[in-house]
C-alpha cells in the first residue's frame, strides 16, 4: 500500500475512534475514488453509489463487490496491490457479502445503510484536504479540461444546436481521458443558471460549462464565446461576474472562512451594480471528489487550508465565471487557464496581486 492510501486509512480509523464505532462503510463513488487513490467503482456515470464498496474496521479493510465488477477492479484499477481483502458476491445478490460483514456492527457510513450513523459530512471534509499527489493530479486534470474547451470552441459555428456544442465539448474531453460529468450549454438569450442543452441554435453567444472527472477528482470550468463584439449590456454583466470572481479568489486564503469569502463576494456584486444576483445561484465552494464537496453559505463555518481546491462560479444573468484553483499560502493557483480567451487582470482593494479572469472569446 502506498503512503497516500495508508494515510487515508489512518484518517478513517481515527474517525472510527472518535465515534466509538467498529467499522466504516464507503459506498459513494467519490469516497471510493478518494480512499483508493483514484479507482472508479461506478458503471452508470450518473449514480452517487457505485457497484463496489469499501469497509474499514479497526483491524481490517475489505473491498466488497459483485462477480461482474471484480475482474476489472482487480486487473485495471490496480487494487490488488492496496491490501484489500476481497469479498465477492454473485450478481443476483450483490449485497450478500456486505450484509454479512456489517451484521451486528456499530457502523458508520457515507450513505444510508441499515441504520448506520451518517458521517457523510465528515468524509467530505476528509476528501477535501488534498495530498501533494492529489494536487498534482488536479493540475493535470485542470489543464486537460481547459484544453478541451479551447479545442471545442474552435469548431463552433452559428446554426449549431446546443446539443451539437455539448457533443463537441464531450468529444474533446473524452479524447483527453476525462469524463464530462457536467456538460451544460446556453446560447444567446437562454439565461438559466443550469442550462441543459436543447435544440436551440447558436446565433451570436454561447456559455459552455464543464465539470470533468479523472482519477475521481472533479474540475470545473465555464467559458463564454461571442461572434463579434458583445453588446454593451452583456459586456457589463460579464465584467461584473469577473469582478465577483476576482474577489472570491483573492479572499480564498488559508484561515478564511467560507462565510467570510461569500460576504466579500456579496460586496463585489453590490459594487458592480448587481446586489441581488448572488441570491439566484450558489457561488461555489470547496471542490475535490465531488463538483462541490461543500458550498459557501452565509452560515458556513468551514475554514480554508493551504492545498485545498476551490471552484467559484458567480453568475450575472447569462454571464458566468468559473475556474478551479488550489489555495496557496499567499495566492490561488488557477488550474484552468485558457490563453485563447481575452483575459482581464483585476486588482481587489486591500489584497495583494491581481486575479486573471477570462472574459468572452470573440470569434
Amino acid at each position: 500500500m502506498n503512503e497516500e492510501c495508508f494515510r487515508k486509512q489512518a484518517q478513517l480509523r481515527a474517525l472510527l475512534e472518535s465515534h466509538s464505532a467498529e467499522a466504516i462503510l464507503l459506498r459513494r463513488v467519490s469516497s471510493f475514488a478518494w480512499a483508493t487513490c483514484g479507482a472508479a467503482s461506478y458503471v452508470n456515470t450518473a449514480v452517487a453509489e457505485g457497484a463496489a464498496s469499501l469497509l474499514i474496521t479497526r483491524t481490517g479493510q475489505y473491498l466488497v463487490t459483485n462477480n461482474i465488477e471484480a475482474p476489472r477492479l482487480q486487473e485495471e484499477e490496480n487494487l490488488q496491490d492496496q491490501g484489500w481483502e476481497w469479498v465477492i458476491s454473485p450478481w443476483e445478490t450483490p449485497l450478500q457479502g456486505l450484509h454479512r460483514l456489517t451484521a451486528g456492527k456499530n457502523l458508520l457510513s457515507d450513505v444510508p445503510f441499515n441504520g448506520a450513523e451518517d458521517v457523510a459530512p465528515q468524509i467530505s471534509r476528509l476528501r477535501a484536504h488534498l495530498s501533494p499527489q492529489e494536487a498534482d493530479r488536479f493540475r493535470s486534470l485542470g489543464q486537460r479540461c481547459a484544453e478541451s474547451l479551447s479545442a471545442a470552441v474552435q469548431h463552433l459555428r452559428p446554426g449549431m444546436t446546443e446539443w451539437e456544442l455539448a457533443a463537441l465539448v464531450g468529444r474533446e474531453t473524452q479524447q483527453r481521458g476525462v469524463q464530462p460529468i457536467v456538460n451544460l450549454v446556453a446560447v444567446d438569450d437562454r439565461t438559466y443558471r443550469h442550462p441543459l442543452p436543447t435544440a436551440k441554435k447558436l446565433q451570436k453567444y454561447a456559455l459552455l460549462v464543464l465539470s470533468g472527472r479523472q482519477n475521481g477528482l472533479v474540475c470545473s470550468i465555464s467559458r463564454m464565446v461571442h461572434f463579434g463584439k458583445p453588446p454593451a449590456d452583456l459586456q457589463e454583466r460579464i465584467y461584473a461576474a469577473a469582478q465577483v470572481n476576482a474577489a472570491l479568489l483573492a479572499h480564498s486564503r488559508p484561515g478564511a472562512s467560507l462565510a467570510e469569502i461569500l460576504h466579500q463576494g456579496k460586496q463585489a456584486y453590490a459594487a458592480a451594480g448587481f446586489p441581488d444576483e448572488w441570491r439566484q445561484h450558489h457561488q461555489g465552494g470547496v471542490t475535490g471528489y465531488e463538483p462541490r464537496e461543500y458550498l459557501a453559505t452565509s452560515t458556513a463555518s468551514d475554514v480554508l487550508a493551504a492545498g485545498q481546491a476551490v471552484a467559484w462560479n458567480p453568475t450575472v444573468l447569462g454571464a458566468k465565471m468559473e475556474d478551479t484553483a488550489l489555495v496557496g499560502e499567499t495566492a490561488c493557483e488557477i488550474l484552468t487557464p485558457t490563453p485563447l480567451w481575452n483575459t482581464q487582470r483585476i486588482q481587489i482593494p486591500g489584497m495583494p496581486g491581481d486575479i486573471p479572469c477570462s472574459l468572452a472569446l470573440e470569434l
